[in-house]
């Protein structure tokens, strides 16, 4: 499993300066989602947000068991105890993956998914 890595707090904050580009996108908006006061949608559908210091993307399950498998990133787990075949839960230490996830995301949920 991919280790979380740096502070809730500054996960937050780099979630936010990366929003802020997203939401210059047509149809992006603001939006919760499975608890998370910070998120993305597209179309009212969620696509991104930050949960627990890690970034949530929805992405087609193959490329979530590829993230997963290489260690990039862990299936999301909305509390239910049973993680989500499309849902991509990201550690701050893969930050530098943050936003292109997030494109591949938006791209799946917005125009493909």
């Amino acid at each position: 499993m991919a280790k979380q890595g740096g502070s809730g707090r500054e996960a937050e904050l780099a979630f936010a300066r990366m929003a802020t580009r997203f939401l210059e996108a047509p149809g992006v908006t603001e939006g919760t989602g499975f608890g998370s006061n910070q998120g993305l949608r597209v179309a009212g559908r969620i696509f991104a947000f930050i949960s627990k210091g890690r970034l949530v993307v929805k992405l087609p399950a193959g490329r979530v068991d590829e993230l997963v498998d290489s260690g990039v990133a862990s299936r999301f787990d909305a509390g239910k105890g049973r993680p989500m075949k499309e849902w991509a839960s990201v550690p701050a230490a893969q930050r530098r993956r943050w936003s292109r996830l997030t494109t591949e995301s938006l791209e799946f949920v917005g125009w493909g998914g």
